[in-house]
């Protein structure tokens, strides 16, 4: 292993823990029995929605889950093709 595939092989490492923090620290998506009733959801929290830190955490998973699967498609190829 050259040390490209080294500090490749960590950054991989490091972002597959970010990832599983972040959905980790999440609140789960439960509706309850008011998904069972039809009962409305909108009120100020879901008008807000996109600006609480739940939002923000969605975010942040689906951007560190790209990174990670771009990382690991990276590392592949540099340790198949020896960049």
């Amino acid at each position: 292993m050259s040390a490209l595939d080294v500090v490749l092989s960590i950054f991989d490492i490091l972002l597959g823990v970010i990832m599983v923090v972040l959905f980790l620290v999440q609140e789960g998506n439960d509706q309850g029995m008011g998904a069972i009733s039809g009962a409305s959801t909108d009120s100020y929290y879901s008008k807000s929605k996109g600006q609480t830190l739940e939002e923000r955490l969605k975010q942040a998973t689906k951007i560190v889950a790209v990174l990670f699967a771009a990382m690991s498609i990276v590392l592949y190829m540099a340790v198949t093709k020896g960049f």
